[in-house]
């Protein structure tokens, strides 16, 4: 018996933001199907309006590095921002952790499946250059959260929402300016206000 997948699909339980009070909870396997459909998003933004050179077949691949991006954390949990980045030490010892959870993990694929997993885990998928859509899809997602917090009257994310602002305003991709500048405010708006 193999447990690959039922460990895959465990990212429900795996609560997000543990350090912050929600006013709606989120675990990771939402938070995975966000960042796949904001990744698919970036990446056509990126190609019909930007003019960038993607490929149906490279964002397909995008979106399947998405729907992996996290899977380590049905091992570790999600581990709190400020806690990972507090200082150099933390960090490193993070990462190990990490890429012990990632191998574990493709231990339990069958052999003769391997090839096709992992390269969609740890290491090799952080170093794929299509990642860097999947990273700008899960800052997004963590920013939208956080606009959502806050627009629910929640302060509790206000300096995260500063934080990730930042964080965004650095990653330098038009395609993620686009996609806030049309769909941004939407996310802050109630089913009513949307209806109308």
């Amino acid at each position: 018996m193999n447990h690959f997948f039922a460990h895959l699909f465990r990212l429900r339980y795996i609560q997000r933001w543990p350090l912050m009070r929600s006013a709606v909870p989120e675990d990771d396997a939402q938070h995975t199907f966000q960042v796949a459909v904001l990744t698919h998003a970036l990446c056509v933004i990126a190609r019909d309006v930007f003019g960038k050179d993607l490929s149906d077949g490279d964002i397909g691949r995008a979106i399947t590095l998405a729907l992996f991006h996290d899977v380590e954390e049905v091992i570790t949990g999600d581990i709190a921002a400020p806690v990972k980045h507090h200082d150099p030490a933390i960090r490193e010892a993070m990462r190990a952790v990490e890429i012990r959870a990632a191998e574990r993990l493709i231990e339990m694929v069958p052999e003769n499946l391997r090839p096709v997993y992992q390269p969609l885990v740890g290491q090799p998928a952080r170093a794929d250059e299509l990642m860097r859509w999947v990273k700008a899809a899960d800052t997004l997602d963590s920013l939208l959260k956080c606009r959502l917090e806050l627009a629910l009257g929640n302060r509790e994310f206000a300096v995260a929402a500063r934080q990730i602002e930042e964080k965004v305003a650095q990653l330098n991709m038009p395609e993620v300016d686009y996609f806030l500048e049309n769909f941004g405010a939407s996310f802050e708006r109630t089913l009513d206000e949307l209806q109308q």
